[in-house]
């Protein structure tokens, strides 16, 4: 007769350690998978506040008298912006003026919310005006 050969399992700690292996490794997974999701939706918010922020900067000047000054609105639910514009002085060693022509520098500053925080980018550039008094 021959012997019968006994067929072993896993015992009730291997399973256990391999369940606990596999918990620590969906963890980990799931974490890298959230924050990629949160990177998504900060980019996205990001994408729309310079796209507010450049379509502030592009109607200076053609929405309202451009004028040294401040405004600010609101953009869709959670976008506000400010929009600064002061003379620009060019640096002393600029000597060359074109006449009837003033040129100004705009800011405008888009803030949203960012759970207790605030988020905010700045966009400038100069604005050419000409001068109709030709000073």
């Amino acid at each position: 007769m021959c012997p019968r050969k006994r067929s072993r399992g896993y015992t009730l700690v291997e399973v256990l350690v391999a369940f606990m292996i596999m918990a620590l490794a969906l963890t980990v997974l799931l974490r890298i998978f959230a924050s990629g999701v949160r990177n998504v939706s900060v980019s996205s918010e990001y994408a729309q506040a310079v796209l507010i922020g450049e379509s502030r900067l592009a109607t200076a000047g053609i929405d309202a008298t451009l004028a040294p000054g401040e405004t600010s609105g609101v953009d869709g639910e959670n976008f506000q912006w400010t929009r600064l514009v002061v003379n620009y002085e060019p640096s002393v060693n600029y000597s060359t003026h074109v006449k009837g022509t003033r040129a100004y520098y705009v800011t405008v500053t888009v803030t949203w919310p960012n759970g207790d925080s605030e988020r905010s980018i700045d966009l400038s550039t100069i604005k050419l005006l000409h001068d109709e008094s030709g000073s």
